[in-house]
């Protein structure tokens, strides 16, 4: 099983070669798969998502679809997952993408489907296949929240589910502007709290996973804990 777990996609020449080292391919005879679906609870300015696509598909694939597993019949979505040797899974809501990962099969046939092929995780894509997600209820409701990300998961379409196809957790953008309470002193008292091992990854980093051996792909700034 190979995963790419960035905090924020492909941002520099050191993920790359790091995704280029795992296809053992180049980049043009393969097919990929982007999905966006984290990205529709997350209200205004849609750049990121623009910007993450813009990062794959400059890696020239033979092909680039694009599969919003909420809006597409289960059966649907995961044939043309499985058409990709990349499946890239967009970041946004959490809770949100992890609701739909069930709800469309994809989470259950994950472990079948990365037999064959290299998943790629920014930010949200990245937190739901690890062992679990940092939740609570937001004011007696319903209703999922992440206090770090100031994230809310929209009633009725969320879950903290994960794919639990690693032991550890991950904790993106960290130092970054717009996530103010991703800084090291605050994650240390997380890390307290969270029995696993936790890597807070900024937007220059990435969790590498080959074959259940973990590293850690970086031109800027991480942290592990525990």
């Amino acid at each position: 099983m190979k995963l790419l777990l960035t905090s924020a996609g492909l941002m520099n020449k050191v993920l790359i070669d790091a995704l280029q080292e795992m296809v053992l391919k180049p980049f043009g005879d393969l097919n990929a798969v982007f999905i966006p679906t984290a990205a529709n609870a997350e209200a205004g300015d849609k750049t990121w998502l623009i910007n993450d696509l813009h990062a794959a598909a400059q890696l020239k694939f033979k092909s680039l679809d694009v599969v919003d597993i909420a809006a597409l019949k289960p059966e649907l979505s995961l044939k043309r997952i499985e058409g990709a040797d990349v499946i890239f899974v967009g970041g946004g809501n959490t809770f949100y993408l992890s609701y739909w990962a069930q709800k469309s099969g994809l989470m259950d046939a994950l472990p079948e489907l990365l037999k064959t092929k290299v998943y790629v995780g920014i930010s949200a894509g990245s937190m739901i296949v690890t062992d679990n997600l940092r939740a609570q209820t937001f004011e007696n409701s319903r209703v999922l929240s992440d206090a770090e990300y100031e994230e809310f998961g929209p009633d009725g379409e969320s879950s903290t589910v994960t794919a639990k196809l690693v032991d550890f957790v991950v904790r993106p953008h960290l130092n970054s502007k717009w996530f103010p309470n991703i800084r090291i002193d605050n994650l240390e008292k997380i890390a307290k709290e969270i029995n696993n091992t936790m890597y807070a990854l900024d937007d220059q980093s990435a969790v590498k996973v080959v074959d259940g051996i973990v590293t850690v792909v970086s031109d800027g700034t991480w942290q592990k804990f525990n």
